[in-house]
């Protein structure tokens, strides 16, 4: 297993699109080792392949609480077929650290996907699982949460991340 850099936010790959996994090899059951650990060193609850770099569609998930047995999902050529319910919980990533917004998902989901073996699951969630999984499907179609914010809330966004950015590259060359 190794930890991956994850990329942040304006990275051009964090907006492309990824391909569906056809190979379920080493190589794969790599990749989804990596992300876990890469995730549980963040830390974080939820990490897509693109944010390492690899636009495959591969994404981990561990949304139990710290006093709780690890719940890890991991999940491939995953999405939605079934959703209900409003939500608009605060959310963060790990693709643009430091900042928080809530973001409108459906409050219960219901998600396809395939293990690293091939074999096909289906899990229905609610709560923090929900959207977590809402989340980093999205990251597979090229969509950070803050694309989900309102044009207003984005354009606020933007410059005080852009700012954020700049102030830290300012304060390294120091």
């Amino acid at each position: 297993m190794a930890l991956r850099e994850i990329l942040h936010y304006p990275d051009p790959v964090l907006k492309q699109k990824s391909l569906p996994v056809t190979e379920f090899d080493d190589e794969l059951k790599q990749l989804a080792e990596d992300m876990v650990e890469t995730m549980y060193d963040a830390p974080g609850v939820g990490l897509a392949a693109p944010q390492v770099g690899v636009l495959k569609r591969v994404i981990v998930l561990d949304c139990s609480a710290k006093d709780e047995p690890e719940d890890l999902l991991i999940a491939v050529n995953p999405e939605i077929i079934a959703g209900e319910g409003d939500s608009c919980e605060e959310e963060g990533c790990l693709s643009v650290p430091g900042f928080w917004a809530g973001v409108p998902r459906y409050s219960r989901a219901t998600m396809r996907y395939q293990d690293v073996e091939g074999n096909t699951h289906e899990r229905q969630a609610d709560g923090l699982l929900a959207i977590g999984m809402q989340h980093e499907i999205d990251h597979l179609e090229g969509i950070l949460f803050v694309d989900r914010l309102s044009p207003l809330k984005r354009s606020m966004f933007k410059k005080k991340y852009l700012k954020m950015l700049k102030e830290r590259e300012e304060e390294n060359e120091a």
